[in-house]
């Protein structure tokens, strides 16, 4: 017997690390009025497989079934198409409207660190915002979040729309531009020779693929200098590049956030910016998170492109955040009081250790099987602070002996009295 392929079970440091990843991302989240939302797991396979959803690259790993009533189904491969069907759905909501949600999605891709088949994602969208500050306030939220989690990282960020009007000047046809985006955006995994093979077998003019492999060339390109070689200073997307990366110097985000000419990132949904984030100590390859603006989808999906949902999100990976910080030391939330009953007391242990979970204390009662000395031994190697210990002469006078380990101190008193006294020993 053994998991899955790309399928792990968390627990003890494992899941007591990640469960402080996501109560930082859920502190972050919500201090930018973000609001939690779930969606569902299980979805018509004709929404996740939309020519307005992932994209052909996504579709190859979408794991797909069929239930008892012969109807096609799929599981969500991301948390964007399910939160696009509920704003869909549910054209009442007021806009803008901003959610966020940690939740499993399923890939049947290929495995390799930080990429599993079953994985959780944490995302954040907001609909209803057409303007830039959408974008930077959630360039704003990942640097929060990987402050607080201690990693150094670079955001990368393009618009897709100022790609295509590149590529439209070098004379690519707009069939080929979403293929040719895909090639670009590999990149820095295949390099040039990659590039090259791949131009190669798409239906191009020889022109046009030495016009794409001359860009690819360019060293340290920027945006002013693409601008100027393909005269696009007026072009739409040109001019969104321009606002968002103006804006970006004046919030004081340019040393993290970098223009990148070739992103495009692997989701054909994306109408405008696009960004991915990336280990600025580049020890680690693959990303920690990504989004952008997917305007169009919404509109799509309830049949009325007429109607604009401008929306922009951005997905953190939780796998990938993992292996950066996975062996880190990290203080567990470990018990305050220890109740040990003591021979035939097990019932009165109980009710002690009620009485003090009533209080909100956290409490861990004894195996009244195990020797007194080792359970004593491992209060004190786990620095839980008290023990409450109950034999039958403190069962039967309706006593507990309260033990402050520190101080190697021991009080008889009620239970009432201990609970208190504990109580005020926090709070002090």
């Amino acid at each position: 017997m053994q998991n899955i392929k790309g399928t792990y079970d968390y627990f003890g440091q494992e899941q007591a690390v990640r469960r402080k990843v996501q109560s930082t991302l859920r502190e972050v989240f919500e201090c930018y009025d973000y609001a939690e939302m779930e969606t569902t797991i299980l979805n018509e396979a004709d929404l996740l497989s939309s020519k307005y959803a992932g994209g052909e690259e996504i579709l190859k790993e979408m794991y797909q079934l069929t239930d008892q009533g012969t109807r096609r189904l799929g599981l969500r491969y991301d948390l964007t198409i399910p939160f696009a069907k509920v704003i869909a759905l549910n054209p009442a909501i007021s806009q803008p409207f901003k959610r966020y949600e940690m939740g499993k999605v399923f890939r049947d891709g290929p495995v390799k660190r930080g990429r599993l088949r079953e994985f959780l994602q944490c995302d954040v969208d907001v609909v209803g915002i057409s303007g830039p500050e959408a974008e930077v306030e959630l360039m704003q939220l990942a640097a929060e979040v990987f402050r607080r989690l201690d990693i150094p990282i670079i955001l990368r960020w393009n618009n897709r729309s100022f790609l295509g009007e590149v590529l439209g000047a070098m004379g690519v046809p707009e069939e080929m531009k979403p293929s040719v985006m895909l090639t670009l955006d590999k990149l820095d995994k295949i390099g040039k020779e990659g590039v090259r093979q791949e131009l190669a077998g798409k239906v191009l003019e020889p022109e046009i693929c030495r016009q794409i492999l001359d860009f690819v060339d360019l060293k340290e390109p920027t945006f002013e200098q693409i601008t100027s070689k393909y005269k696009l200073d007026n072009e739409r997307g040109a001019r969104e590049v321009q606002i968002l990366q103006n804006m970006l110097q004046r919030v004081g985000l340019q040393d993290i956030c970098i223009f990148d000419p070739f992103l495009s990132r692997g989701l054909s949904f994306y109408t405008g910016t696009v960004y991915e984030i990336f280990d600025a100590s580049h020890d680690f390859r693959s990303s920690l998170g990504g989004g952008g603006r997917y305007d169009a989808i919404i509109g799509q999906l309830v049949g009325r492109e007429d109607i604009a949902y401008p929306t922009v999100g951005l997905s953190f990976g939780m796998e990938s955040i993992m292996e950066m910080i996975r062996n880190r030391p990290i203080e567990t939330n470990k018990p305050l009081v220890m109740v040990i009953p003591i021979g035939e007391t097990v019932p009165e242990g109980l009710t002690a250790a009620a009485a003090l979970r009533n209080r909100g204390i956290h409490t861990r009662l004894a195996d009244n099987r195990r020797k007194l000395k080792k359970t004593l031994a491992s209060v004190s190697a786990e620095s839980i602070p008290y023990a409450i210990l109950i034999g039958e002469d403190e069962a039967a006078s309706g006593m507990v002996r309260l033990k402050k380990m520190t101080e190697g101190k021991e009080l008889t008193l009620i239970l009432k009295e201990a609970v208190e006294l504990i109580i005020q020993s926090c709070e002090g």
